[in-house]
């Protein structure tokens, strides 16, 4: 069975909420945590965004639980240079437990400073140059670079961790996999597809961890979980590119409308009853994930927890 982690919504919570869900989920015996890291958050029901550094500082004042960014994006909206430096300061603070999971991100985030958005295969190009950038930075030498992408002159970070800091990437195709593959210490996902893992471990990932994390939302009834999982994350359930390229939370909100709670269902485990989380848990293991993560959709967050330690966690004990 994989370990089992809590994903920190940073779309749906104030900062000070997210740290006192982390202190939460350690106590509900959560070894794990996800944080997600956007500009915007993918619809105005969702109402936060704080930024995902600050957070990252708090929480390792907070509690002791791991660390992993899923995902930071950094080819546009913040330079590699500056992603380093995040990176390396967080690393510190959680004395080495930080892991920097990177991706290509998404136009919602990264098209505010002007830039223009790159097609799939030129952010695939650019982030393997920023993991680059970043490993160089990482190694606390002077470091120039002046690539395709990117330009770095004279930059040296200082503080660094007494570990070597860890860089996952998320993938969602084959050739995202063959790129994590080849060029992280990790893979992160958030489909139960073997055939992604496998397609990671053949290209060079044999034997580094895996990562997934899903959506739940646990109610009184199956109908009140699903209406809430469907009125804050119907946006999951877009179809092709749309969740990449669409730039306003309200673009994501009128596509949104056009998805059925039908479509939702099908992916989120909603309501009071423990076999769906439990079965959908068992997907991500069968899939061959080392580190599962699961987020309660919602302000019933505490609900979640005691539902979590009284009737999910006794099942995977053993």
């Amino acid at each position: 069975m994989p370990t089992f982690g809590y994903l920190l919504t940073s779309e749906e919570f104030h900062p000070n909420e997210l740290v006192r869900q982390a202190v939460r989920a350690e106590a509900a015996g959560f070894e794990r945590l996800w944080i997600s890291d956007h500009f915007h958050p993918w619809s105005d029901q969702q109402g936060h965004s704080p930024f995902v550094w600050s957070v990252i500082g708090a929480l390792s004042q907070a509690c002791s639980l791991p660390v992993t960014t899923a995902v930071t994006c950094p080819i546009i909206r913040i330079h590699p240079a500056v992603i380093a430096q995040a990176a390396a300061t967080s690393a510190a603070q959680h004395d080495g437990r930080f892991v920097l999971g990177l991706g290509t991100g998404e136009a919602l985030n990264e098209h505010i400073t002007g830039q223009r958005w790159p097609t799939t295969a030129i952010r695939r190009e650019m982030l393997e140059e920023a993991v680059a950038v970043i490993r160089k930075l990482f190694s606390g030498k002077e470091v120039s670079h002046h690539g395709q992408h990117f330009t770095v002159e004279n930059a040296r970070l200082y503080t660094l961790p007494s570990q070597p800091i860890a860089i996952y990437i998320s993938g969602y195709g084959p050739q995202a996999a063959s790129l994590a593959g080849r060029i992280g210490d990790g893979f992160q996902c958030t489909m139960p597809e073997a055939e992604l893992v496998s397609q990671f471990r053949e290209s060079g990932g044999s034997g580094k961890p895996t990562q997934a994390g899903f959506k739940v939302c646990h109610a009184s009834t199956k109908e009140d979980g699903l209406r809430t999982a469907h009125r804050l994350w119907a946006n999951e359930q877009l179809p092709g590119q749309l969740g990449q390229t669409l730039t306003r939370p309200s673009d994501f909100e009128q596509a949104s409308s056009l998805v059925p709670e039908s479509a939702v269902a099908e992916s989120v485990p909603c309501g009071p009853d423990a076999k769906p989380y439990i079965e959908r848990i068992r997907e991500f293991a069968a899939a061959g994930f080392d580190e599962v993560y699961l987020q309660q959709i919602g302000p019933d967050q505490d609900r979640f927890f005691d539902f979590w330690e009284s009737e999910i966690a006794p099942e995977f004990a053993a």
